[in-house]
């Protein structure tokens, strides 16, 4: 059959040249976050096993870059206790963080940024792409909803770039370089991250008032951004010196742990998952941005697979001659009942609740855009109008059921009111801050005391991740 994959491209997810063996990239940040900075390599005329990297230890490789100064102050101790007394928790932490390290650490020193700014995610989520903070907050570097939109990260039905490893990634070290040439130094840079640069602004008026310095130490701020870059330099010396805290760091070697693929024709994830050969965990935590089953082509969404495992999605992909994708998407002309909806798109009901995420009781409104199953598998792809500005939105349904007017008599309209939702919408940004959810490693009592932090973020592991107050 013709190649209907052709427009794949496999990508290194680094910079420079494999060829070279340089893996330390000078290239300078992209203008367009979406634009490729990593080798490619053609699907039809090339192999994966031919984008290779020398074998060497990364966590070397991160002390080297090293350019912060320690601070040395109580809070930074009493956090070193804190994670030198939990060293399970700072384990599963380190294991999870092995997936995404090496792609951190290359964007990080390609900016020619300080490599402590790559043991951020640490703080921010426990390196759990998931993590979703009681604010609302989301992915490794937890962006708001309101700041990720004005770092372009699309929020929409079918993905969610807040979770994803690679825009997220370049967006949080966008708003990290801007906000270091605002202030000057990286730890004001950090608090701005975690507080919001206004609030930071104005606490250094006010010292400027009070004629008090100006600097991280000197400032009044919450508890939770006085703790932020002493939890990040807690994380600097255990990194420098593990056994010195009865840490075992996993070895990680310096190159990619995966490799992402530009996708060329919608295709479903499980059939991702199937010609990949991977756990289904595996994916999710590799792309933890997708909300729906399936990945769209005029998305711009790449598909991120570990190392070995891209070369297996590439010969099981030449075989496969079925159709790659089994869901379209329509928008709904008016506002109804998911059952309505789905007589009139001759499609299951609780298939249609299921697939797009629509509690009970609940009608969909008129423009809202909904996943359903092809029915005609000669269907083209999603339209790139629906990737890219898809939205769902609810209405509760009216008490009782439909309501029934006199015959001849005009029923009154009911607004949408306190029950109205609109599913994937950006909420209003608090204070133009960006408020992030840290790790929970919430202040430890003097003298080496272990008080847990109040969890308010769920994991995997079911441990919490505090939010900023």
């Amino acid at each position: 059959m013709a190649w209907r994959y052709a427009a794949i491209l496999l990508l290194a997810a680094l910079s420079g040249c494999a060829s070279t063996g340089d893996w330390s990239s000078d290239t300078p940040t992209r203008s367009d976050p979406r634009a490729d900075k990593a080798k490619s390599v053609n699907l039809q005329t090339q192999s994966v096993s031919d984008v290779y990297a020398p074998s060497s230890n990364l966590w070397i490789r991160i002390r080297d870059g090293f350019e912060m100064e320690p601070m040395n102050t109580p809070l930074e101790i009493e956090q070193v206790r804190w994670l030198s007394a939990r060293p399970d928790y700072v384990n599963r932490s380190m294991l999870r963080s092995s997936r995404y390290l090496f792609y951190i650490v290359q964007e990080v020193n390609a900016r020619k940024m300080p490599t402590e700014i790559a043991l951020l995610p640490f703080v921010e989520s426990a390196f759990v792409t998931h993590a979703k903070s009681s604010a609302k907050a989301m992915g490794l570097w937890q962006f708001m909803p309101a700041t990720g939109k004005d770092f372009r990260l699309t929020q929409n039905v079918f993905r969610d770039e807040r979770r994803d490893v690679l825009q997220s990634t370049d967006a949080a070290l966008d708003y990290l370089q801007r906000l270091y040439k605002q202030f000057g130094s990286w730890d004001l840079a950090l608090a701005a991250y975690n507080w919001g640069e206004g609030n930071v602004s104005k606490a250094q008026r006010r010292n400027l008032a009070a004629g008090l310095p100006t600097n991280y130490l000197s400032l009044k701020m919450p508890n939770e951004t006085r703790n932020y870059v002493p939890k990040l330099m807690a994380y600097r010396q255990i990194v420098l010196d593990p056994q010195a805290y009865g840490i075992v760091l996993p070895e990680l070697e310096n190159h990619p742990y995966f490799v992402a693929l530009d996708v060329g024709s919608d295709i479903d994830v499980a059939l991702v998952i199937k010609l990949s050969e991977i756990p289904e965990d595996e994916f999710h935590s590799l792309n933890p941005s997708f909300n729906k089953p399936v990945i769209l082509s005029n998305a711009n969404q790449q598909i991120l697979l570990p190392f070995g495992h891209a070369e297996i999605f590439q010969e099981n992909l030449k075989k496969y001659t079925l159709p790659l994708s089994s869901w379209t998407a329509v928008r709904v002309s008016k506002t109804e009942s998911v059952d309505m909806a789905a007589k009139t798109l001759g499609v299951n009901a609780e298939a249609l609740r299921e697939v797009n995420g629509i509690p009970k009781g609940m009608r969909i409104r008129a423009g809202s855009t909904i996943l359903i199953p092809k029915t005609n598998q000669g269907a083209g792809d999603i339209s790139l109008a629906m990737a890219e500005s898809g939205s769902l939105n609810l209405v509760k349904s009216a008490p009782g059921g439909p309501q029934k007017c006199a015959k001849g008599a005009k029923c009154p309209v009911a607004k949408p009111g306190a029950g109205a939702t609109k599913g994937n919408s950006s909420a209003k940004n608090v204070a133009s801050q960006h408020k992030s959810a840290s790790t929970g490693l919430a202040k430890s009592a003097k003298n080496g005391s272990t008080k847990a932090p109040n969890p308010t973020v769920k994991t995997s592991e079911g441990k919490g991740v505090s939010k900023m107050q």
